[in-house]
């Protein structure tokens, strides 16, 4: 269990939200999740963190595809559904789905991405004197195969535990400032 205070550090964490989908044998489920992400530069990798309770997982690793659906910041409503189990709303939210490559992929989102599955972990660690750690959730790498743009200029939907849904806002930094260029500035003056 982790520690109250670590929880809360932890929790202060704001991720993009996703739908991630799974088909197999004419079943289909998604779930919504904040820990995807992109894993390397110079290929298409991408890591999805499931829980083998869920019940997409099953269908992940029977299938090794999955698809990620981006969610926009007015699509509150399809992440809540999403984020329970499917039998807590007796699976009405077909009409939040559609299939596109044969994945489900969530309607109006702003952009999907294809993922067939190239490596899975439930555990990491046992090198350099560090004993495994299992974890609670299975990691699946995967590469992205397909795209769809959606609403691209549209702001995503973020989620923090500690701070709920939010939606993606104002630039951190002023038109035309290069903080990067700042710094080089400052490292020339150093280094002069």
């Amino acid at each position: 269990m982790i520690d109250r205070d670590l929880k809360r550090c932890l929790g202060q964490m704001m991720k993009g939200v996703q739908v991630v989908g799974a088909t197999h044998g004419g079943v289909v489920r998604a779930y919504t999740s904040h820990w995807v992400c992109q894993v390397s530069f110079e290929e298409p990798i991408v890591l999805a963190s499931v829980s083998p309770k869920h019940d997409t997982h099953p269908l992940i690793a029977a299938s090794g595809r999955f698809s990620v659906s981006v969610l926009a910041g007015d699509q509150v409503e399809e992440g809540q559904y999403f984020s329970y189990p499917g039998h807590k709303f007796r699976y009405v939210g077909e009409e939040y789905l559609e299939e596109v490559d044969g994945l489900p992929v969530v309607r109006n989102c702003i952009a999907w991405l294809a993922c067939e599955v190239i490596d899975r972990r439930t555990a990491i660690g046992g090198h350099d004197g560090y004993a495994p750690v299992e974890l609670d959730h299975e990691l699946f790498f995967a590469r992205v195969v397909a795209v769809g743009e959606g609403r691209l200029k549209d702001p995503p939907l973020l989620y923090s535990s500690r701070l709920g849904w939010r939606v993606c806002g104002e630039p951190a930094r002023e038109a035309g400032e290069s903080v990067r260029d700042r710094l080089l500035a400052r490292v020339a003056d150093h280094d002069a």
